[in-house]
This record gives structure tokens, sequence and C-alpha cells, in this order.
């Protein structure tokens, strides 16, 4: 059969669907067809490739390894049909839906402040805005956008920088007030250190003190899924957290929050790029315009916590 007369992208559609709602029944639903219909549909298609894709049981579905290729690089070639002809329908103007995905402190302190303005300048979008700490697959999630913080694996996503943070090492005055202001790395030891409970999240927090690296573990008695709960622990005074200085750096202007060690932080950095599925020179206007506009407003390397202040010595009395 020559290739015309095959609706590929039909079957690869189809094939996609049973996969991702678990069953021909399922699949046969969304698309007005009977489960007789699209287990012949696949039937066809697994002899037209001249392999198995799917080992079929009375109680499910399981894809064998050539279907497991066949089906993620089918949905790239799905998601790249859709791009195609958003573009080419959109033209120049950007609208319709646009998904982001971004990790917690992002969209708290740059995200949902810039929402306002951007849906001010392109009044035919909507957004749809998913916050997370954890990595999702965005061809899985059908995400347009992605902010990610930390290095990024290699992959076929393209990414657009949007600067990087130092992390700080911060508490509350009502947790110095009860524990003291530790001094060195040593003395860090003693204190409650908070932890998150996120992939990426480093399993214990650098230091370097008179030339000499280490790493102190986090064992403290509370964890959270996202740096934004864990600053809300920290502000609360149960403990100290590790975080972006975007994050923290009104508090410390503020005296909500003081940072500490200082003069032992390494200065690691955390990148924070934005990321998308796709071509560079096929790009939807919605996610362009989006992504110009990110990049044009964001630098997450622009706010720094504010000086040491003078206050490991009162916190100690304090606590004496």
């Amino acid at each position: 059969m020559a290739r015309l007369d095959v609706n590929r992208s039909g079957e690869l559609e189809v094939f996609a669907r049973v996969i991702e709602l678990g069953g021909f029944s399922a699949a046969a639903r969304a698309y007005g067809m009977t489960p007789s219909a699209v287990s012949k549909l696949v039937t066809r298609l697994e002899q037209r490739l001249g392999a198995r894709l799917l080992n079929r049981s009375t109680r499910q579905l399981q894809l064998t390894p050539e279907g497991c290729v066949f089906y993620e690089q089918g949905v790239r070639i799905l998601a790249d049909l859709d791009e195609a002809e958003r573009c080419a329908g959109e033209r120049t103007t950007p609208r319709g839906r646009l998904r982001i995905n971004a990790n917690v402190p992002f969209g708290h302190h740059f995200l949902l402040p810039l929402v306002p303005e951007f849906l001010v300048a392109h009044p035919e979008m909507t957004l749809d805005i998913v916050l997370t700490d954890e990595v999702i697959d965005i061809l899985e999630e059908r995400t347009d956008v992605a902010v990610r913080a930390g290095p990024l694996k290699s992959s076929n996503l393209i990414a657009r920088g949007l600067g990087s943070t130092r992390m700080v090492i911060v508490g509350a005055p009502a947790y110095f007030a009860r524990h003291g202001m530790p001094a060195t790395p040593q003395e860090l030891l003693a204190h409650n250190r908070l932890g998150a409970t996120y992939a990426r999240a480093q399993p214990g927090w650098p230091l370097r003190h008179q030339t000499q690296e280490t790493i102190v573990p986090v064992t403290g008695n509370a964890q959270a899924s996202d740096g934004e709960a864990l600053r809300r622990l920290a502000l609360a005074g149960l403990g100290l957290a590790r975080l972006a200085a975007f994050q923290v750096s009104e508090d410390i202007a503020a005296g909500r929050l003081h940072p500490v060690l200082e003069d032992c932080n390494p200065g690691d950095r955390e990148a924070v790029h934005a990321v998308y599925v796709g071509h560079r020179g096929l790009m939807p206007p919605r996610v362009r315009a989006f992504l110009d506009f990110l990049v044009e407003r964001v630098d997450v390397g622009h706010a720094r916590p504010a000086a040491r202040p003078p206050a490991a010595g009162s916190a100690s009395t304090a606590a004496s």
C-alpha cells in the first residue's frame, strides 16, 4: 500500500490515545469509534511496521520495547504537527492558550507578578499556570513552556536563560533568639536544618571554611515539597533553610530573616531556564511572545541578600 493511502498521523494519534487512556475502549469512546475498530487499527499498524507494539491480555495492555520507542517518538511528532498547525493558523498574532509550568519560588516571585502586564499586552491569549518544584515531562503534561532551576539534562528541549541566583542559609530572629547563630559549619550541626523533598534537592549544604570544603547534611525535623514552603517554615522560626537569594532578599532587607555563614558560602549558583519543545525556527507566536517577554523582564540573579547583620552576638546572648 502506498504511504499516501495511509493516514499515518491518524493512526499515530489513535495509538497514542490508547496508551494514554489505558485501553481500546477508552480510546474508542474518545474518538466515537468501536473498541473493535480501534483494535483493528492498531493491528494494521503493527502489520505495516512489522513489529509488535503492544502485548495484550484480558486485564491490561503493555508496551513492547518497540512500542515504547514508537510511542515516545510519535508523541513528539504529534506535538510538532500541533505546533505547525497553530503556527500557520495564528500567523503573527499571539493568541490561544499557553500552558506554563514553573517551580514554586520562581512562580511567586517573578511569574505571577508579571501575568497582568503580559495579558494586557496580549489580550487574545490565556495562560494555564501550574506551580510545582517537581520536574515534569513536558510532552506528557502537554506543557508549552517550563521554567526549571538547576543544571539541565541533555534532551530535545530548547532553553533560554533567565539568569542564575546564589544560595543563602537563612533563619528568623526568633529562631536565633532561642538557639544562637552558628559561626562555623561545625556549629551548624547543632541547628535544625530544614530540608526539601523534591527530586532536584541537594542532599546537603556545601560550605567552605578556612579553605576546607564540606557538605553539611540536612537532618531537620521538617521537610517541604517546595522552596516557598521552606521559606515560610524559616519565617515561622522553625529552623534554618538554604534558599535562592531572590526568594529571601526582601525578607532579609526587612529583618524578617538573617543570612548566616556568608563567610563560608562557596558562592555556588543555581541557573534558571525557560525550556520548550520544538525547533527554534518553528515556534508558535504565543510561545515566542511569552519567552521574549520573560527574558526581557526577568533576571533571577538581580536580587541579592543584604549584608550580614551583626546579630550573632545578640542572638547568642538572648539565648543564654
